[in-house]
């Protein structure tokens, strides 16, 4: 298949197949006669694979750490999880930062009138150095 049949087959953009191609996260497809790419169908395991890790936030360098191990057959299950797990706690920081943003501002919103007067809690919080 051509890397327009590649990208829909796997939820991923043909400009980013080409990207992670770039990057070497995934194998350059073959190359036809013509020189257009060619996806086999163990390279769309591989680029669906990579659209998962995507949707579950795992990062680039993650998806190259867990591409390594899942083809790698000798691999022990305790290194793939410590990456989920390494994710996990990078999730769980992040889920507590936007809280705390998300709390600041609902507060901050409570204290505005939200009339036509100039004064804004809102504002005045922003205006002041972290």
């Amino acid at each position: 298949m051509n890397i327009g049949q590649a990208a829909a087959a796997s939820g991923i953009t043909a400009k980013m197949i080409r990207y992670y191609e770039s990057i070497a996260l995934v194998p350059p497809g073959r190359r036809s006669d013509a020189g257009y790419r060619v996806y086999s169908d163990d390279d769309l395991h591989v680029l669906r694979f990579v659209k998962r890790a995507r949707t579950l936030g795992f990062s680039l360098e993650q998806i190259r750490e867990l591409l390594s191990l899942w083809q790698n057959k000798a691999r022990a299950s305790a290194d793939v999880k410590a990456i989920a797990l390494g994710h996990v706690a990078e999730l769980n920081q992040r889920i507590a930062e936007l809280t705390e943003m998300r709390d600041t501002l609902q507060t901050l919103a409570g204290c505005c009138q939200g009339n036509d007067r100039p004064d804004c809690p809102i504002l005045q919080s922003l205006g002041h150095p972290g």
